[in-house]
């Protein structure tokens, strides 16, 4: 394997949905990530990352899902199933703790919080691939929830908009181990560059 190497110039971290409802005890969804995302330290080693890349001067980006607020969806002609179970359960409510970035990932200044993603992917219908370009990003490290929906669709849309991608696969989690066997050994190797641990990825960028 190629020694893993990231220039902070090009290259930029892509974190991808930390709220509370996700990644915090009591969360709306937590309940469902929880085993895998213990048995792999899913958040500490997001943490970790995050930690790490802006100690050594990485840009960092948030691509955050799209929060709920009365009236979503009631008048669209189609929802995708994801969208409707998002609608029905009133995920990361706007204005509730559910809806807030878990307290250790929020935002630093300077740090860029794309506009909101209405499905899975943190490149459609927002301006993420916009703010990479604008701080000369074409490499992006991607880390968050859930695999094999956000991560996944984020890592194909970024290869489509030909970023060179890399993966920490054991700072993502999914529902169940078949999910993130699906996503990190089936899918995403068809798009990402690398798919790494975190004990790899903080090696090479505190280089």
């Amino acid at each position: 394997m190629t020694p893993l190497s990231y220039d902070p110039d090009n290259t930029g971290l892509v974190v991808v949905d930390p709220y509370n409802d996700f990644i915090s005890e009591g969360g709306k969804i937590w309940p469902r990530i929880k085993d895998v995302a213990e048995a792999n330290n899913c958040v500490p080693h997001m943490l970790e990352v995050l930690t790490t890349a802006r100690a050594a001067k990485f840009r960092v980006f948030f691509a955050m899902h799209h929060r709920f607020r009365e009236g979503d969806y009631e008048n669209w002609k189609y929802l995708a199933p994801i969208q409707r179970a998002a609608w029905h359960r009133r995920s990361f409510e706007y204005g509730t703790w559910g809806g807030e970035f878990r307290a250790e990932f929020v935002p630093a200044p300077g740090e860029i919080v794309a506009s909101e993603h209405w499905c899975s992917s943190g490149f459609a219908n927002t301006d993420l691939d916009l703010e990479l370009k604008r701080h000369s990003i074409h490499r992006i490290i991607v880390i968050g929830l859930v695999a094999h929906t956000c991560i996944e669709a984020t890592v194909r849309f970024a290869a489509e908009l030909g970023y060179d991608v890399t993966v920490v696969r054991d700072a993502v989690a999914d529902y169940s181990d078949e999910m993130m066997h699906a996503a990190l050994e089936i899918n995403m190797p068809n798009y990402a560059s690398a798919i790494v641990t975190t004990h790899d990825i903080v090696a090479a960028l505190a280089v």
